[in-house]
């Protein structure tokens, strides 16, 4: 399932990116658009390269991008600016994914 998530997940990316270059509204709606891409899609291809080795940090990763992400591209479609309040939770899913792969890595 997971596999299957993070590859909708990257082309939900690539669409939000595409969007942002062509379509969005503002420049920062194209910035929103832009970031909340990169990231996801960074995230979606860090899940597909861990996940036969660490499941969970790979769940962290897609869960982590998908608040980031949404977050952002919600705000680019016109929802209130407190939503970006949120954005930083799934920052920190993320950063925690990654420190908890190198520590399973790390023990071997």
């Amino acid at each position: 399932m997971i596999a299957v998530l993070a590859a909708l997940s990257a082309a939900l990316a690539i669409a939000a990116g595409a969007f942002g270059a062509h379509g969005a509204a503002s420049p920062q709606a194209a910035e929103w658009l832009r970031t909340g891409g990169l990231y996801q899609l960074i995230h979606a291809v860090g899940a597909l390269a861990i996940m036969g080795v660490a499941r969970g940090p790979a769940a962290l990763h897609l869960g982590g991008a998908a608040i980031f992400a949404f977050t952002l591209y919600a705000m680019a479609l016109g929802a209130p600016k407190w939503l970006g309040a949120v954005t930083p939770v799934g920052g920190t899913l993320m950063i925690a994914g990654w420190i908890w792969a190198a520590w399973i890595y790390w023990r071997g």
